[in-house]
């Protein structure tokens, strides 16, 4: 089968809209590092292009019409996007879905602590990593602390240049000959991915001779340094001891620059991440390196495609959503019925109106690119990959007929006629694409949201972008690939009308 290299066959015209459209997801790297992020991020950008929320049409007299633009949130981690075509939705939808969770360390819920002079935040790690790939290395930190009141407190910290960062310790080669010996997955254990956040010990001036000075210089302390004294009064009443002076120090910063106290942790969702924007590689700046293209360099053109295309037959679809690393579980994962709810709703503010048989008729007749990414070919690693059924960089969108592991175990397997029907678009369009699995059959595995919205009935099959270091902290992708993959999408949306016979 013959491969077309992207680069090979772009003109001027075109390798300037692979740079603009490499910098502007660019920027949606920088911003989006969690999936509340790049929720807040994709929603301010679809409503200045004219989306409106679905659920302030809910309940009302507005009833959609081809053109119409909607969207749904749920919980500020999963976004469905709707761009209603001149169909009846029981014909079906045509839709584009990716996550937007990535590979990182969480901040357990009783983090903070002191040990030799070293503060500390106790972590668990999220989804597949190679955990001693994440120590040594400036992190940030990102997420919400929800106080008691209801008050969401915001953090990022750690991808200002004046802003500090955070690391995770490594024994010094010096010292390591045991370490060494040890398997990689045992180099670093999981209990050893806590964050270093702190080193200078809790320190209020005071004088006990002169209590003048001392009622003086009380006044003179912040909120937070006024926080940490208490806490430590309370602790010495309750227990007679009294913990660490880095940890009271830590405690009375936070509360200085967030308003929070520590047993706000309880309800806060913190996410270590790599610190530092997305960067053009390569002397031919061909490719990107940056942190969480799996799967955000699927959802970013995914959700431009959306917006690009005007006057659909059938309606167009972009379901983003988060857990997908974690098996798609939980309120905002794939296995969840946000989808299914939105679309009910859909149905009801249209004129045909809603009911179950015609929601069931829809979904089975929808299809849908589940767009992840792809084991881009490593010749370093050549062993892993059989070559003829790889992925290459800058060789266009990415097809897996079927992912899973060893005999396809957990897969979704595309039908042939599908398969057919998006070759007719994509040949109309002249898309560039290639055909590939995810390593040697004994040897490779993984899954994707594919298989879950395949139980609907629908016609599904895997996409996406092919991706060196995958769940590294930086990721490899080539900016051909990721334009081909926004034009891909295009032609998905405006061409493919088929229904299962």
């Amino acid at each position: 089968m013959n491969r077309k290299n992207v680069w090979t066959v772009y003109n001027q015209t075109q390798l300037k809209e692979v740079d603009k459209f490499a910098e502007d997801y660019k920027n949606f790297l920088d911003n989006a590092k969690t999936e509340r992020e790049a929720i807040d991020t994709i929603v301010n950008e679809i409503e200045a292009a004219g989306y409106r929320e679905l659920n302030t049409l809910i309940g009302g007299k507005t009833k959609l019409k081809k053109g119409d633009k909607v969207y749904s949130v749920w919980m500020n981690k999963c976004i469905v996007m709707f761009q209603m075509g001149s169909e009846p939705l029981e014909q079906g939808l045509n839709i584009l879905g990716a996550h937007i969770d990535s590979p990182r360390i969480d901040v357990k819920q009783n983090p903070l602590y002191e040990d030799s002079g070293f503060a500390y935040l106790d972590t668990h790690y999220y989804g597949g990593i190679k955990k001693y790939q994440f120590v040594a290395m400036p992190l940030a930190i990102h997420g919400v602390v929800v106080k008691k009141d209801g008050t969401t407190v915001q953090l990022n910290v750690g991808e200002d240049e004046d802003d500090p960062v955070f690391f995770i310790s490594d024994l010094l080669i010096h010292l390591a000959a045991e370490q060494l010996d040890k398997k990689a997955a045992k180099v670093i254990e999981g209990e050893a991915l806590d964050l270093i956040i702190g080193h200078r010990p809790f320190v209020v001036e005071s004088d006990k001779e002169k209590p003048e000075k001392e009622d003086k210089a009380a006044s003179k302390l912040t909120d937070g340094q006024k926080y940490a004294l208490k806490a430590e009064k309370e602790e010495k009443a309750e227990s007679g001891k009294v913990s660490g002076a880095v940890r009271r120090g830590i405690l009375a910063i936070l509360n200085d620059l967030y308003g929070f106290e520590e047993e706000d942790f309880i309800s806060a969702e913190l996410e270590i991440v790599p610190a530092g924007k997305a960067r053009d590689a390569g002397f031919d700046r061909s490719m990107i390196l940056g942190y969480g293209h799996d799967d955000r360099v699927c959802a970013y053109p995914s959700m431009r495609a959306l917006l690009e295309v005007k006057n659909l037959k059938r309606t167009g679809c972009c379901i983003l959503v988060d857990k997908e690393e974690i098996g798609s579980v939980g309120a905002t994962g794939m296995q969840s019925r946000f989808f299914e709810n939105a679309v009910a709703e859909l149905m009801n503010l249209t004129k045909e109106g809603y009911n179950d048989l015609a929601l069931r008729r829809c979904l089975a007749n929808s299809c849908m690119l589940s767009s992840d990414v792809s084991a881009g070919y490593d010749p370093t690693y050549a062993s892993a990959f059989e070559k003829k059924n790889a992925a290459f960089l800058g060789e266009g969108l990415v097809f897996n007929k079927f992912t899973g592991a060893r005999g396809k175990s957990g897969s979704n397997d595309a039908n042939a006629e599908f398969i057919a029907e998006i070759r007719r678009a994509f040949e109309k369009d002249g898309i560039i694409y290639q055909t590939a699995e995810l390593g040697k059959v004994d040897v490779g595995g993984g899954g994707t949201i594919a298989y879950i919205l395949a139980l609907y009935g629908m016609n599904v099959i895997d996409s996406g972008v092919a991706v060196l270091n995958m769940h590294a902290p930086w990721e490899a992708i080539s900016k051909a690939d990721l334009y081909e993959a926004k034009r891909g999408y295009v032609s998905f949306l405006e061409n493919i009308d088929f229904r299962n016979e």
